[in-house]
């Protein structure tokens, strides 16, 4: 066959996307089609912060319904989603209580609880996951101790794109990607970790045996009849932006750039040593190997911005930063004030005000503060990953939403003082992509892939400036991260 087309269905934790992938076998090109683009919202249920899935499938279905109607049967589909929350489910498969958030506030305290409990180097050995406040393991925790009515009701605990493929196939999977952010997969096994497992009160019979991206967990069947494959893919959209990312040389690292920032690099074996466990540093699964990374909070503050003051021209917003002066006012993004504040606005203004800083006032000055701590929260974390591994980065690839961001690429590269390659801006959904061309043998491996996406998909690279305001600026930064607290994410 000469031309495939795949449905990646990405969903964010503020959007989702249905799209048509068409794959060209003889000429080896690859393009994309938006089907359907859909809100994703929390909703606030029975006291929590909650996803409103019955929304997100029903979008789904349209998008499905969309492509029916187009006289388009798909060769394959999969989905990709954020980490970290589950679903529960009874013993008929039907969802109980609610699809709880991370941002909600329900596991306050429950991380630091789980480390003078089981110390925090356990916990670390067991998993090599970074300590984050809303990994599955304290939402877990949280349900046993505020949700027991929930918890007597259950037989299955599934990840995000887990249920909404099992909602497609009625078959259950737990994909390993998704698994390993949850602070509950053993790093050794590749397994459940059974004595995190009863810490946090949940049976282990709720989890099965993960399984690595690629295979098929069933059949989707349209309205014709016709059975399409429903494949795993990595199904965390990091893990599946990665795998689109073009890293073609050893020395290379990578930012996926949205709601939230992820930096790290490839490793075959993971890096879970005392360095790395005081650095806060992940080893989550990828595709092939580990995602060596770290978790940044991203974007989400612009957005939280945006929305306040209803600026809907975010090009224009970026402009109006560039000429507003460099570092003037300085955050620590990864402080925990600013998950979910009740206003960003006022957040940024307080932590500015706090340490003695010029307070920014207008949008601009406050995406200015915004964009100077991201780029040197960046330069932070780069040194920190390549003193783990012994090897300074040569070049950063900035993948996914953010890397349209030009003045912020730009930003970035000065600060961390290498080139900066751009693109592909649709990196989840290529990656989900290519996972199932590799599935349906339409490429030989990940390699194969990443050069049909150079290839497709143009980059833009970004030198840095020898004389950057950012060395400068280091010291009075570090002294805001110094005492940082993790983010949560997507």
């Amino acid at each position: 066959m000469t031309r495939r087309n795949i449905v990646a269905i990405d969903l964010g934790a503020s959007s989702g996307r249905v799209m048509l992938a068409s794959w060209d076998a003889a000429q080896r090109q690859l393009a994309l089609r938006e089907v359907r683009r859909f809100k994703n919202r929390r909703q606030r249920r029975a006291g929590y912060d909650c996803w409103d899935l019955a929304m997100l499938e029903q979008e789904i279905r349209a998008g499905l319904a969309q492509l029916d109607e187009e006289g388009i049967v798909p060769d394959s589909m999969g989905i990709d989603t954020w980490g970290v929350d589950m679903v529960l489910l009874d013993a008929q498969g039907e969802p109980v209580g609610e699809a709880v958030s991370y941002r909600d506030a329900r596991t306050h305290g429950l991380m630091e609880q789980a480390q003078q409990e089981l110390s925090r180097s356990a916990i670390y050995a067991r998993t090599g996951i970074q300590f984050l406040p809303f990994n599955t393991l304290y939402q877990m925790r949280a349900l046993h101790q505020q949700q027991p009515d929930w918890q007597a009701r259950v037989a299955h605990a599934l990840m995000i794109p887990d249920y909404l493929h099992y909602r497609l196939t009625g078959n259950l999977n737990w994909e390993y990607t998704n698994a390993t952010t949850t602070q509950m997969l053993n790093i050794h096994s590749g397994e459940w970790d059974r004595d995190l497992l009863a810490w946090a009160g949940v049976d282990a019979q709720w989890f099965g045996q993960p399984q690595a991206p690629g295979h098929t967990v069933g059949h989707w069947i349209n309205r014709a009849g016709k059975p399409v494959p429903v494949i795993a893919v990595a199904t965390h959209d990091t893990a599946s932006a990665v795998l689109a990312t073009p890293l073609m040389q050893d020395d290379a690292a990578y930012l996926s750039s949205g709601t939230w920032s992820l930096m790290g690099f490839e490793s075959l074996q993971p890096y879970a040593s005392d360095a790395a466990l005081r650095a806060n540093i992940t080893n989550e699964g990828g595709a092939e190997g580990y995602r060596v990374l770290k978790n940044i909070m991203g974007l989400w503050l612009l957005q939280r911005i945006c929305t306040e003051l209803q600026i809907d021209d975010l090009s224009a917003l970026i402009e109006e930063t560039a000429c507003q002066p460099a570092c003037v006012s300085l955050i620590n993004p990864n402080d925990a004030r600013f998950i979910n504040p009740d206003s960003m606005v006022n957040e940024i203004q307080n932590a500015c005000a706090g340490q003695g800083m010029v307070v920014p006032q207008s949008a601009a000055a406050l995406a200015r503060c915004i964009f100077d701590s991201l780029a040197l929260l960046y330069r932070e974390v780069i040194h920190e990953l390549a003193a783990l591994r012994g090897k300074a980065f040569s070049q950063l690839h900035v993948v996914g939403g953010g890397s349209q961001n030009r003045f912020l690429n730009q930003l970035c590269a000065d600060a961390c003082q290498i080139p900066v390659l751009a693109g592909p801006v649709e990196a989840s959904t290529l990656g989900n992509v290519g996972c199932q061309l590799i599935a349906l043998g339409e490429l030989n491996d990940v390699a194969d892939f990443r050069c049909s996406v150079i290839n497709n998909f143009p980059l833009e690279k970004f030198e840095p400036h020898t004389h950057s305001v950012f060395r400068a600026s280091q010291a009075r930064f570090a002294t805001l991260s110094q005492p940082a607290k993790e983010p949560a994410y997507d």
